[in-house]
C-alpha cells in the first residue's frame, strides 16, 4: 500500500476502506451519530466501548461495593501498572513511567528537578513551536529562579519545522535542559529526537520530550534514542478521556538524582506510617504527589489495551496512508480554493494530523462544525487541524471531510460566521 496511486473519486475511498486491516476496530468505539465526521482525535480521542464498561464497573462494583477496600485490590498500584503499559508504547523499560497529575504539572516537576540538579548551569532551551502550556510552565520555573536561570527560545524559520542547525547552535555548556514536543501541535512536524539528544548530550545537557501528540500514534523509542525524561497526556491518541491523568518518564539511572519539587504522600516512603518528615520513595514513584483520580485513571487501561492489540506499527502504517491521502485530496480539491498545507509534505516528517491554512480558517471551521457535521479544530491564526485516527476514522470520512470543506468555500457558507473565536476552538 506504500506505493499506492491515489485517485480523487469518492469510490476510491471505498476501495481503501475495503482493504483496511484495522477497519473493524471502529466497532470498538462509541459512535452515536454516523453522519458526524470526527477529525479531532489528535485533541480528544473517542470513547472506547470497553472504557465505558470499565468506568461503570469501577463506579458500581469497586467504589460502590468494595469501597475503601478497593485501594488494596488494584487502585493503589494503578499508576505504575498503567505506566508500564505506556512504557511498552514508548520504547521504555518497566519502572520508568508513572501516571500522575497533568502534563503541565509533570513538566514543572521535572524542569525544577533539573534546575536543582544543575545549579551551575543557567539556561533552559525550547522553541516557539512547543505547546504554549509547556512554555508557560518553563517561564514560571525560570521566574522562580530569575537570578540564576533564563529561558532561551529557538524560532522556527517557516512555522512548520525547526531545523537541526538551529538547535545545535543554541546549545552550549551553560545549558541544563533542552525540551521540545516530539510532534509539533500546529504543523504535525516530527522532530528528529535522536539527533537532538546527541547534540544536547554533547554539551552535557539533559533532554525532556513532550509526547502528547505522538504517543499512541507512532512508534517511539525513548531508551534507544537516549532520552532523559518525557511527559505526555493520555486523552489524545491514547483515548483516555477528557482530562485523563498524564504520565512522565525518567530514565532509570537518573531517577535517584532528581527530586520532585512537589512533595506529596503518594511520593513518600511508607506513606501509611504517616511520618512527619518527607522521604521520597525509590525509583519512578518519587514523582507521584497527591491521590490519583481513580475514575479517570482506570478508564485509560482498556484504551491502552486496544492499542496494544492493534499494534503501534500497524497504527502508524495506516496513519501514514491516511494523512498522505488527505494531503493528496487537499492538493487536488482544496488548493484551488485558497487553502495551503501547513504540515510537512513528507510522511516521515509528519505526525498523525494534517494542518490546513486559509485566511478565513476560523469561519470555515465553524461552518464545518455547525452545518456540515465535520469536527476539526482550529489553532490561531489560520490553522484548521484534521486528525484522522486509524482505529476509528475511515478513508471515506477523510474524503467526505475534504468534500464538505470544498462546499463550505464554494458556496460562501463561511461568510455568515464571525471571526471572533469561541473560548474553546
Amino acid at each position: 500500500m506504500n506505493n499506492i496511486k491515489f485517485e480523487v473519486a469518492r469510490v476510491f475511498a471505498h476501495y481503501l476502506d475495503s482493504v483496511d486491516e484495522l477497519a473493524d476496530y471502529r466497532q470498538r468505539f462509541v459512535v452515536t451519530d454516523p453522519r458526524l465526521i470526527y477529525m479531532d482525535g489528535n485533541s480528544l480521542g473517542r470513547l472506547s466501548k470497553h472504557s465505558a464498561l470499565r468506568i461503570r464497573q469501577v463506579v458500581e462494583e469497586e467504589w460502590g461495593a468494595d469501597l475503601i477496600r478497593a485501594w488494596n485490590r488494584g487502585w493503589y498500584d494503578a499508576p505504575s501498572r498503567l505506566g508500564d503499559k505506556i512504557a511498552g508504547l514508548i520504547g521504555a523499560g518497566p519502572g520508568t513511567v508513572i501516571i500522575s497529575d497533568s502534563t503541565s504539572v509533570n513538566l514543572y516537576k521535572l524542569a525544577l528537578g533539573v534546575i536543582n540538579l544543575f545549579p551551575e548551569r543557567e539556561q533552559i532551551i525550547t522553541d516557539d513551536m512547543n505547546f504554549p502550556s509547556d512554555l508557560y510552565v518553563l517561564q514560571g520555573a525560570v521566574a522562580q529562579n530569575e537570578n540564576t536561570y533564563r529561558l532561551k527560545m529557538i524560532h522556527s524559520e517557516d512555522g512548520i519545522r525547526i531545523s537541526q542547525g538551529l538547535v545545535t547552535n543554541a546549545l552550549d555548556d551553560k545549558t541544563a535542559l533542552l525540551t521540545f514536543s516530539h510532534v509539533a501541535f500546529k504543523s504535525g512536524y516530527i522532530y528528529p529526537v535522536r539527533k537532538i539528544v546527541d547534540a544536547a548530550h554533547a554539551v552535557g545537557a539533559l533532554v525532556l520530550v513532550d509526547l502528547s501528540h505522538s504517543v499512541g500514534a507512532l512508534p517511539i523509542y525513548l531508551s534507544e534514542w537516549g532520552v532523559d525524561m518525557a511527559i505526555g497526556c493520555t486523552y489524545k491518541h491514547l483515548n483516555g478521556g477528557p482530562g485523563s491523568p498524564a504520565f512522565l518518564y525518567v530514565r532509570k539511572d537518573l531517577q535517584e538524582k532528581l527530586l520532585s519539587p512537589i512533595w506529596g504522600w503518594f511520593g513518600q516512603q511508607s506513606a501509611f506510617d504517616f511520618g512527619l518528615e518527607y522521604a521520597p520513595r525509590e525509583g519512578i514513584h518519587r514523582f507521584l504527589a497527591g491521590t490519583p483520580p481513580i475514575l479517570s485513571l482506570l478508564a485509560i487501561e482498556p484504551a491502552l489495551e486496544l492499542i496494544e492489540e492493534a499494534g503501534i506499527v500497524n497504527i502508524r502504517k495506516k496513519s501514514v496512508l491516511q494523512t498522505s491521502y488527505l494531503v493528496y485530496l487537499i492538493d487536488n480539491l482544496l488548493a484551488p480554493l485558497g487553502f495551503t498545507l501547513g504540515s510537512p509534505r513528507q510522511p516521515e516528517e509528519r505526525g498523525a494530523h494534517v494542518t490546513l491554512q486559509h485566511p478565513q480558517g476560523y469561519q470555515i471551521a465553524q461552518a464545518l462544525i455547525e452545518q456540515m457535521s465535520v469536527l476539526p479544530d482550529f489553532r490561531a491564526p489560520n490553522n484548521i487541524r484534521l486528525g484522522p485516527a486509524p482505529l476509528y476514522t475511515s478513508f471515506l470520512e477523510i474524503w467526505e471531510s475534504v468534500d464538505r470543506a470544498k462546499q463550505v468555500v464554494e458556496t460562501g457558507m463561511y461568510d455568515r460566521y464571525s471571526g471572533e473565536p469561541k473560548v474553546v476552538t
